[in-house]
Formats: C-alpha cells, sequence, structure tokens
C-alpha cells in the first residue's frame, strides 16, 4: 500500500512540475505522469545498476557526481520510451529530476511524520 501512495504522490508531483515548466518539460496529463514514474522505477531497479557497475570507476573519479548524469538519464529514457511526455534536453531533465526528487521526498516525510504523531 505505501508503494501505490509513494508512486501517486510522485506522479501528481511530476505533473505540477511539468505545468511549471512547461514549455520545457511536457507531461500531457495524470495519467501519463502516473506511468512515467511508474516506467521511471523500474528503469531505476533494472536499468540503473547495470549501468551504475559499467560506469563506476567514472563514478568513483568524479567523487560520485557521475551518479548525477546517471539520474538524468534514466529521466530521459523514461521520456524516450514514453508517449505523452517531452523533456527538451539533458539540463531541463536535471532540474526536473532535482525538483521532482525534493518535492516528493519533503512530501512522503511531512505525510510519515503526521502518520507518527
Amino acid at each position: 500500500m505505501t508503494y501505490i501512495i509513494r508512486l501517486l504522490i510522485t506522479s501528481l508531483v511530476a505533473y505540477i512540475l511539468s505545468l511549471l515548466l512547461q514549455p520545457h518539460v511536457l507531461i500531457s496529463s495524470y495519467g501519463s505522469a502516473l506511468i512515467f514514474v511508474f516506467v521511471l522505477g523500474l528503469l531505476n531497479v533494472f536499468v540503473k545498476p547495470l549501468l551504475f557497475l559499467l560506469t563506476l570507476p567514472v563514478t568513483i573519479l568524479t567523487l560520485g557526481l557521475f551518479y548525477i548524469v546517471l539520474n538524468v538519464l534514466m529521466i530521459l529514457l523514461a521520456d524516450y520510451l514514453l508517449e505523452g511526455i517531452r523533456i527538451e534536453n539533458f539540463w531541463w531533465a536535471l532540474l526536473f529530476g532535482f525538483m521532482l526528487s525534493f518535492f516528493s521526498t519533503a512530501l512522503q516525510r511531512d505525510r510519515d511524520d503526521k502518520r507518527q504523531h
């Protein structure tokens, strides 16, 4: 149940961010955002660990900063695989990824804090 709630919240954040970042980041509907977040999760589980292992020397040389590039590549790959989503370039994907991570984490923590009290 927790996974479904996280998926719904992250999808809502992604959709709202696409409205704020238009015309550089476009997600056509909340349903598209839901599919985008689900596919992004699958990519992060199955593809990202393999890419991490392949790029481990570069990640070590850059003191972990290349890991941010991997996150952006996962967002761009999800964008490439899906209809109804368009992210203009690497830099907009970077901004979108940072904002998505920040706001979805903040909302999850706020929800978890309220549930504990």
